[in-house]
């Protein structure tokens, strides 16, 4: 049974108010709450075992260091790797995908290559590519997407040429919450023998995620979208092309030894992650990782899906509003529009009753000029909502709506 008041009680924020109203986040797809056992840790974690890594021979250096290779092996489970040296921690999916564009870039682009990503990408996976293209006179090429939000995958099919170097796509639309479908991608990319990127900052939260079983090239994630704190983040790539891949920055952790003339880089993981990292970030995403784990990821998968099928109902039963993206396969979020009215004035009216959505571009700035809109509203699920606060929610927009109409 999931039994998702007890959840709930897990998480301290859930139970505050806002504007003398019961919070109810539909935020999630920004980032997600935190529970009382990540919180703990953090807490712990600098009040009584505080110390830099991987230098230190003293007992809190020790604990420390422990602790993060420790959550290292946890993320290497939770997505099924092969090895905890093929996982790379990051400040966030965000400095994964542009560790990739860059090195990747330095080692393997030249002008006249493409590269491959949708035209729904988040810009995190859209803009780093731009700047790599445009400095090394490659090509960026698009995999278009038709107004139901699906990807267009014949069209995917013939984007590659023997000019192909690279191709890196969004798993969950943050957006359209549109679920791609991405080992039809990757299978698609390597029958060209082109490596591929997946950016799983929607996904990693909503579905089981298993590296090994996808086969693609790298995997990219953020702690903050699933239930960790923010500034800590994972890079996964396969060990062939990480080691053929240069260092992304310099500095301590990353070298082996170093003279005046020359230096010489550490090995896998830690070529890729220089200075001083979020250890204990590091060590509360494990938490958070095991959290998940002990609920059953499927578990999470199932109550979502049941959160989003109902929320589209009841959304659809509004004359006034319309959804944007229609996909067959859904998960995490819905955007949506109310007749007559600017998705901020609906945000800040639902915040008023105490009601957490997001309005915007949603960082998707060419998904809103596909739609020719100038953005939407997003509701945006998580572990613990329930339908009691979609009831509530939508009760409130349909009475917003009847007074914008």
């Amino acid at each position: 049974m999931y039994d998702v008041q007890s959840i709930r009680n897990d998480f301290p924020i859930l139970g505050s108010t806002v504007n003398n109203h019961p919070l109810v986040y539909f935020d999630n797809a920004a980032t997600t709450q935190k529970p009382q056992a990540v919180i703990d840790a953090i807490v712990e974690a600098y009040s009584r075992t505080n110390s830099n890594i991987h230098r230190g021979i003293h007992t809190l250096s020790q604990i420390s260091t422990t602790q993060y290779e420790q959550a290292r092996k946890t993320v290497q489970t939770f997505i099924n790797a092969p090895s905890d040296k093929e996982i790379i921690f990051t400040k966030g999916v965000t400095e994964s995908l542009n560790l990739v564009a860059q090195t990747f870039g330095e080692a393997f682009l030249h002008e006249g290559d493409e590269v491959i990503v949708s035209a729904m990408e988040h810009h995190s996976n859209l803009v780093p590519w731009q700047i790599v293209c445009a400095r090394h006179k490659a090509t960026l090429r698009f995999i278009p997407f038709n107004k139901a939000g699906v990807l267009d995958v014949e069209a995917y099919k013939n984007l590659f040429t023997e000019k192909t170097k690279f191709v890196s796509v969004v798993h969950i639309s943050n957006t359209l919450g549109t679920v791609n479908p991405i080992q039809t991608l990757i299978d698609i990319a390597h029958s060209h023998n082109v490596p591929i990127m997946i950016d799983g900052a929607q996904s990693i939260q909503h579905c089981p995620i298993d590296v090994q079983k996808l086969d693609c090239d790298f995997f990219a994630f953020s702690g903050h979208k699933v239930y960790a704190p923010t500034g800590i983040g994972v890079l996964w790539g396969k060990e062939k092309w990480l080691e053929k891949l240069p260092p992304y920055q310099g500095g301590g952790d990353m070298i082996e030894t170093v003279t005046l003339e020359k230096t010489t880089y550490n090995t896998l993981p830690f070529k890729f992650e220089a200075g001083t990292t979020n250890y204990v970030g590091a060590h509360a995403l494990g938490v958070a990782l095991r959290y998940i784990m002990n609920l059953g990821i499927e578990n999470i998968q199932r109550h979502e899906s049941e959160l989003m099928t109902y929320a589209t109902q009841k959304l659809q039963e509004i004359p006034q509003v319309t959804i944007i993206g229609n996909a067959p396969e859904k998960a995490g979020a819905i955007s949506f529009e109310v007749a007559g009215a600017h998705p901020a004035d609906l945000g800040m009216i639902l915040d008023k009753q105490g009601i957490a959505i997001r309005t915007g571009t949603h960082c998707t700035e060419p998904i809103m000029q596909f739609y020719g809109v100038p953005g939407t509203a997003r509701m945006s699920f998580g572990l613990y909502n329930t339908i009691e606060e979609i009831d509530y929610a939508a009760r409130i927009i349909a009475r917003v709506a009847t007074m914008f109409e």
